[in-house]
């Protein structure tokens, strides 16, 4: 493992690990010890009480981030006819049927595109490709919203920050919260909505505490650890 630099040591330095921050004051923190020279990913870490293993405890869908991700994103439809007209009307970058899935079997697009969205009559001939789109996190599911007939508004809500997020097999959801570059306010409203969202898919299968540890990061910084049971007035709380 690669030694970590002066920055980032003096940066773990600073946090404290045997707090738990509230959002606001975690953000705040977040956002100081972040030394990159360019506009850095901000994510976050949940690690949840649910074995994913067992089918009715897996957690998985999408939720609309209020102030986006910071970036632009590449969204590729595979649908046909009066779909294909509506998804290239709401700004999809690429649309087509047994093309654009022939386009994806031989590799093109797949490293520059962010969502593929199908219409269900399509999904039997995208489905072969599982293996190669389903590890890039591409495969196009109806729990994330990605296998519909409402292919516009889809696009739409892609393009205006949606994030799909699913449990890895050891029970931790990855997801991006925004930029660096991003007020306090605006990851504390973004954090906010994917931690509602989390909560409001808990299995009712899974016993015990449900989110065991929150951690948020940049991709450049050590994570800092956010208090799990502050579920309510996010923006309170200063770092003391």
């Amino acid at each position: 493992m690669a030694k970590k630099g002066k920055k980032y040591r003096d940066a773990v330095e600073r946090i404290d690990r045997d707090r738990l921050y509230p959002p606001k004051a975690g953000f705040d923190l977040l956002k100081e010890v972040d030394r990159s020279n360019y506009d850095a990913t901000v994510e976050c870490a949940m690690r949840l009480g649910i074995d994913p293993r067992k089918a009715d405890q897996m957690v998985r869908g999408a939720v609309g981030l209020p102030h986006g991700i910071g970036k632009s994103v590449t969204v590729a439809v595979v649908a046909s006819g009066d779909k294909a007209t509506e998804a290239r009307d709401a700004g999809a970058d690429h649309v087509g049927d047994d093309d654009l899935i022939e386009r994806l079997s031989a590799g093109e697009l797949v490293d520059e595109l962010d969502s593929i969205i199908a219409t269900p009559d399509l999904m039997g001939k995208l489905g072969r490709l599982g293996k190669s789109l389903g590890p890039r996190g591409l495969m196009p599911n109806p729990k994330s919203g990605t296998v519909t007939m409402d292919v516009g508004k889809a696009v739409e809500q892609i393009k205006a920050g949606r994030v799909e997020y699913r449990a890895d097999r050891n029970g931790n959801v990855h997801a991006v919260l925004g930029k660096a570059s991003f007020t306090t306010e605006q990851l504390v409203d973004n954090y906010s909505a994917l931690l509602d969202e989390i909560l409001r898919q808990r299995p009712s299968a899974a016993k015990g505490r449900y989110v065991r540890s929150v951690a948020v990061s940049t991709s450049t910084s050590p994570s800092v650890p956010l208090d799990p049971a502050r579920t309510r007035d996010l923006t309170e709380g200063e770092r003391s």
